[in-house]
């Protein structure tokens, strides 16, 4: 008798640890070598200016590009175009359905 309730109580245990060894894993975030490279901060302001140093309203599309950098840490290489290699970057709009960033 003693011996089938340890053995019920041992099994109930593992069990329970089991669970929460795959609860600690579904929780712990998964980083890939692309999420290390892109979890640097970039330099917005450089990057910027390069983008807008072709711009004729050079202020208005710094402002807008820094917005964008700030949330998607990521701009376009160029002066223009190229936006679809920042998916984010490319997915900002204005209220009235624009695309923000230059």
């Amino acid at each position: 008798m003693a011996l089938s309730k340890l053995l019920a109580a041992s099994l109930i245990v593992s069990l329970l640890l089991l669970h929460l060894g795959e609860a600690y894993e579904s929780e712990a975030p998964q980083q890939t070598i692309e999420d290390s490279v892109n979890n640097k901060k970039i330099d917005c302001s450089g990057a910027c200016s390069v983008r807008c140093s072709k711009a004729s309203r050079q202020r208005m599309c710094k402002r807008a590009c820094g917005t964008c950098c700030q949330r998607c840490n990521c701009v376009p290489p160029g002066t223009s175009g190229n936006q679809k290699l920042c998916p984010c970057y490319y997915n900002q709009t204005t209220h009235g359905g624009r695309r923000k960033c230059p």
